[in-house]
């Protein structure tokens, strides 16, 4: 078997369109629902914890799902956990388009942080399974990137679609649309990777010592670890592990206050749906196109750095956005943002891929998207809370800078370099 970017280009080519989709469907979700949240499903203007709620069933079900997802993956297939999620999304369009209640749109929620869960997890792990250790942060950026644009795209679209349509006739036909053509295209075109991931530990075992790369794995691991194994070695037994965790968890909070907070807050200051839609969307487009370089220059200079100033350049964008008023400076916070956004997104994945053991890589990525996804459910009730206590929806900004500055503070005590060629095994 043959590994590479150039070698597996055409399957490389269709998880790339696949993870597009993923991104497309999420943000279906992420501008017209929080915007009309008051006018079309009855939240109550300043219920701010009701109006999180749905983010935050979104990070608990996500988190779960991620978790299982990777173990699944080394039982199942890629291929078949990808098309488990796509069937699982189906009902969402419909949901919306009936809902009654802000219930519907929380339930609505669940299904798709199981969708995200398991798709998203599967293009990435995917796609590392084709690709060499020192493309990772390459494949990783190229795939997040592929997601935020869909991401973005979607918030656009949705939004030029609601207004010529009607909120839920757009939903319903973009979501319909998007997800039945994903569903078609990973039956028909997505092949299973898990050969490619088996003949990697084989190669391991065979010539461990002519390895031009050596990763710091972590030691004390059995070569197939228990599930009870893995949750401890990247929650807290491996220090390293547990700091990319950790920051993962908490970089989620930036992205759990755009989905729920900052088209509400446009829409208070009278920004229309398609305004919002292009005000996020920067923020979306900045973080998805520079992590198509921001991936390769890992790759060159390493991931530690990227990452921690990473961390504090995401919340210094968040603390600037409330400071001023009107579209270009928002949109230059929300520039800002996504800068800082990039810089770890796809690094933070990478390093965890960097120190884990090809046996158990698939599992070591879904724990850490597990702590990480679960940063939308904690980060959604802190921001919900902050926003409650403080009486206005600014102090949910302060509340996600702050925790921003404290995480990055401490990946940068408790990480290290993890590129196995800037600093290799002794």
């Amino acid at each position: 078997m043959e590994y590479g970017l150039r070698a597996n280009l055409g399957q490389v080519l269709q998880q790339l369109l696949q993870v597009l989709l993923v991104g497309m469907t999420i943000g279906m979700m992420r501008n017209v629902v929080p915007a009309l949240a008051e006018t079309e499903f009855g939240v109550p203007r300043g219920s701010f914890m009701l109006l999180a709620a749905f983010v935050v069933a979104f990070g608990f079900i996500k988190g779960a799902m991620n978790f299982v997802a990777g173990r699944l993956a080394e039982r199942l297939g890629r291929r078949r956990v990808l098309l488990v999620g796509w069937l699982v999304a189906l009902p969402i369009p419909a949901l919306v388009y009936f809902a009654s209640s802000w219930n519907w749109i929380v339930l609505a929620t669940v299904l798709l942080g199981v969708n995200q869960g398991l798709t998203w997890s599967m293009t990435q792990t995917a796609k590392l399974d084709l690709t060499r250790a020192d493309q990772r942060g390459l494949v990783i950026g190229l795939n997040e990137f592929a997601g935020y644009v869909g991401v973005a795209i979607a918030g656009v679209v949705t939004g030029y679609a609601a207004s010529l349509l009607g909120p839920r006739e757009g939903l319903f036909w973009f979501g319909a649309v998007v997800i039945g053509l994903a569903t078609l295209l990973a039956w028909l075109t997505i092949a299973e990777t898990l050969p490619w991931a088996h003949a990697e530990v084989e190669r391991h075992a065979a010539a461990p010592t002519a390895q031009a790369l050596r990763p710091r794995y972590p030691i004390g691991v059995s070569g197939y670890p228990t599930t009870g194994e893995m949750f401890a070695l990247m929650s807290w037994r491996d220090r390293r592990m547990a700091a990319l965790c950790q920051a993962g968890l908490v970089e989620k909070f930036v992205d759990a206050l755009v989905w729920a907070f900052w088209p509400v807050f446009l829409h208070q200051q009278g920004v229309s749906l398609p305004g919002i839609g292009w005000i996020v969307g920067v923020y979306g487009f900045t973080w998805g196109g520079a992590q198509f370089f921001t991936g390769r220059l890992s790759d060159r200079v390493g991931r530690h750095r990227l990452n921690v100033w990473g961390m504090w350049v995401c919340g210094a964008g968040v603390a600037v956005w409330p400071l001023g008023s009107g579209s270009a400076w928002w949109s230059g916070a929300a520039a800002v943002v996504g800068l800082g956004m990039a810089m770890l997104y796809p690094n933070l994945s990478a390093a965890v891929a960097d120190i884990a053991h090809p046996n158990w890589r698939a599992s070591a990525i879904g724990i850490y998207r597990f702590w990480r996804d679960l940063g939308y459910g904690i980060g959604g009730l802190g921001l919900g809370a902050a926003a409650a206590l403080g009486g206005r929806i600014e102090s949910a900004f302060w509340f996600v800078a702050i925790a921003m500055g404290l995480s990055g503070w401490v990946l940068y005590r408790w990480g290290e370099e993890t590129h196995p060629r800037l600093n290799p095994k002794r």
